[in-house]
């Protein structure tokens, strides 16, 4: 499986984009370059490697579901969970950039996602929005929720 392909996935949060390409990513969803794209990591391990967390915070990162943290370096990370239906997919990547498949600020339309997408990746449940991940903002000393 190629990283530098468009994805289009379940997640664990809601229908999305993959790829290792987060260029690729903004310019399919017509959003500014300069806005930065989560990444989706299959495990602590991988997340120790891109990013420090805040001894102050670990306890509480490593223990929270469906949240995305901003961490001080200014790059974004959500830790999918072993028991998540997507975590059989970013495993064998270990590290994804990961967006909703929508146009920037609108809802999700199959058509838009099926066009932009260069593999269409479908379980037994096909594809369904839930609410979106969490957003909190971690700095060395402060932590605060964006959404």
């Amino acid at each position: 499986m190629d990283s530098k392909l468009v994805y289009l996935v379940q997640t664990d949060t809601t229908v999305g984009f993959s790829s290792s390409d987060d260029e690729k990513l903004s310019k399919l969803k017509e959003r500014p370059p300069t806005q930065k794209i989560l990444q989706t990591v299959d495990s602590f391990k991988t997340l120790k490697q891109n990013t420090r967390v805040p001894k102050k915070y670990r306890k509480r990162i490593r223990n929270s579901k469906r949240t995305t943290y901003i961490y001080p370096n200014k790059m974004s990370f959500r830790v999918i969970s072993t028991d998540s239906d997507f975590y059989d997919f970013i495993h064998k990547f270990n590290i994804l950039f990961s967006t909703s498949a929508n146009r920037t600020g609108k809802m999700y339309q199959k058509e838009f996602a099926n066009e932009r997408s260069e593999v269409i990746v479908e379980d037994k449940n096909n594809f369904f929005e839930t609410t979106a991940s969490k957003i909190i903002k971690v700095s060395k000393n402060t932590i605060f929720r964006i959404r």
